[in-house]
């Protein structure tokens, strides 16, 4: 069973000892993910200055009563790509938090649809907030999901 809270902990330690962008460098030589991104079967896949892409593999686990994946997990993933593109903006020492996320959902998503990729772009990279935009693919590029979202910056 995974020890969530020393994971965490290693994680956190990593992350506010370098960049946002060398963190996520790291993470994705390393083919690693927080303990969250790993519950819900997301990882990162490619960070530029602003930019990120996460793939999540939908499961059964993940599914509302309607037999589709969840909208929450939709916008976990949403939320996850875009705080993945705004800490490439941060240097060691800093770090942000989400504090507004807007999601449109286009079609719906079940196991059936395969890798989902995520993909973000920082539009606005102010001294204290940071604004971007997202969205949720499959392997042929059709849209399931977009989303913004707007971000507060602190120290680590």
């Amino acid at each position: 069973m995974t020890d969530y809270k020393a994971a965490a902990e290693a994680v956190f330690a990593d992350f506010n000892a370098k960049s946002g962008l060398d963190y996520l460098n790291d993470v994705i030589t390393s083919h690693h993910t927080y303990p969250f991104g790993e519950v819900l079967n997301m990882r990162v896949v490619a960070a530029g200055d602003g930019t990120a892409t996460v793939e999540a593999t939908p499961d059964y686990k993940f599914y509302n009563p309607m037999m589709r994946i969840h909208g929450g997990y939709l916008a976990s993933l949403v939320d996850a790509c875009l705080g993945s593109a705004v800490i490439t903006k941060l240097a060691a020492g800093t770090g942000a938090g989400t504090v507004n996320l807007n999601i449109s959902y286009v079609k719906k998503v079940d196991v059936d649809t395969g890798i989902l990729k995520a993909t973000a772009t920082v539009l606005h990279a102010g001294r204290s907030m940071l604004t971007a935009e997202a969205k949720i693919t499959d392997a042929n590029g059709k849209l399931y999901v977009h989303g913004q979202g707007t971000f507060l910056v602190y120290a680590k």
